[in-house]
């Protein structure tokens, strides 16, 4: 049998990444909602949609600073869409005077009613007095005081706001599963909403295993590996969403390493590990988690058709059996494990909908190579083109995948079949928002 043959056999035997994700995903649910003040309700996603109890504006009122007025008292004044002249000029616009009769500001809130041939100066955000359908802006105007002349008509309603013009009562504010920006607080609060009801963010303790890590502010050296993972998907978690914790380093003792993490299930949502997940004479935490003891959870590794780092742990630890998943010792496939298997899982207990991450078809800008039977997902830059569309460049994958992960805003997806995707070809790109 050819090199080539004992290599797709291989792959014949690892389980479709489609497969394993939704087999991981179905045994999920989202975290308990929470009723929680708006001012604590920004990152969290909606649990419920949102409607809108009262409208917004609530009340008529003035858009803008000048004078609230009736549209019929102004009709001739200066002529639709001329630009007005200050002061009486022959052959000028002809200006229309109005009594000034009161001043309202945003705070006023007793009911005052316009009489033919008067007008309210006003404030942006006063109430409209009754009758009123027009406020004509300052710089069209004398800027009278106790009368004042109208040198141009506006279109009858400009300047002016009605009540529900923006948001009718009943309006779908954010929709189930939606995240909360500010934006959407704004919104929520104008429209007279105190508290909504959220998915928490979930709490995630990450991990890093493995006798010969040593924390960061060193150089590698032999016996000796610097723990870059826990930092990295500590930073990947909070970037998806969650209230992230790092552990630090655990070294590979059975007994210490199964009582770390059951005391952590006091306080997560979901274990990320790292390392330890082969099958070599170090790789202590597989045999330790896959062990069965009753009431102390079970994680299955599975060896899955992906590129970079192909076996993936997930289960549960602990009677209250938290989620945990666990990643490749390799700092860039444990990168690609947290994008392919975790972010998602994140997404999935804190509400969020969709839970994947947005996607692009791309003009693939070199050739590259990948391996056959395997689901690569390899660093890459996106860009978007003038006129719509987008490119795709690729960087560098295999052994260098951290560096190449370093200036990646996107990962190429190349398919179980692709052995070779030529220049010009169009392909999948996931986008690393990364902001969420």
């Amino acid at each position: 049998m050819t090199a080539t043959a004992d290599a797709e056999a291989a792959a014949n035997e690892l389980k479709p990444l489609a497969e394993y994700l939704g087999s991981v995903l179905r045994r999920l649910r989202p975290l308990p909602p929470l009723d929680l003040d708006l001012t604590q309700a920004h990152g969290n996603t909606l649990a419920t949609d949102v409607l809108a109890p009262h409208p917004y504006p609530a009340f008529d009122q003035a858009a803008i600073d000048g004078y609230a007025a009736r549209w019929e008292d102004l009709a001739g004044a200066g002529r639709a869409g001329s630009h007005p002249s200050f002061g009486r000029v022959e052959g000028g616009p002809r200006a229309v005077r109005l009594n000034v009769v009161g001043d309202l500001g945003a705070s006023s809130w007793r009911p005052v009613r316009l009489s033919p041939g008067t007008c309210f100066s006003v404030a942006a955000g006063a109430p409209l007095p009754i009758g009123a359908d027009v406020v004509v802006p300052v710089h069209w105007t004398d800027q009278g005081m106790a009368a004042v002349e109208i040198l141009h008509a506006p279109k009858r309603g400009s300047g002016v706001r009605r009540a529900g013009d923006e948001i009718a009562v009943g309006q779908v504010l954010a929709a189930k599963g939606s995240y909360v920006t500010p934006a959407m607080v704004a919104t929520f609060a104008a429209s007279g909403i105190g508290h909504v009801v959220v998915r928490p963010s979930p709490r995630v303790v990450v991990v890093a295993t493995g006798d010969e890590l040593v924390d960061v502010g060193r150089p590698s050296q032999p016996g000796q590996v610097v723990d870059a993972n826990s930092h990295a998907l500590t930073a990947a978690a909070v970037e998806a969403g969650a209230l992230a914790y790092r552990i630090g380093i655990c070294d590979d003792d059975p007994e210490g390493l199964r009582g770390l993490l059951e005391d952590q299930t006091l306080r997560a949502d979901l274990i990320i590990t790292t390392g330890g997940t082969g099958t070599g004479p170090g790789d202590m935490l597989r045999r330790v988690l896959s062990r069965r003891d009753p009431g102390r959870g079970v994680v299955e590794f599975t060896d899955v058709a992906l590129c970079p780092g192909s076996t993936l742990g997930f289960g549960t630890v602990g009677g209250e059996e938290v989620p945990v998943i666990c990643l490749p010792g390799e700092p860039g496939a444990a990168l690609i494990g947290f994008e392919v298997l975790a972010h998602p899982v994140i997404q999935l207990l804190a509400g969020a909908e969709p839970v994947f991450r947005p996607s692009v078809k791309a003009h693939l800008l070199e050739t590259v190579s990948s391996p056959g039977g395997l689901r690569e997902f390899r660093p890459a830059f996106v860009t978007e083109r003038r006129g719509g569309g987008h490119t795709v460049q690729p960087l560098a994958g295999g052994p260098y995948t951290l560096s190449g992960l370093a200036e990646a805003n996107g990962l190429l997806v190349l398919g179980e079949r692709v052995t070779t995707a030529a220049a010009g070809s169009t392909v999948d790109v996931l986008l690393l928002d990364r902001r969420r």
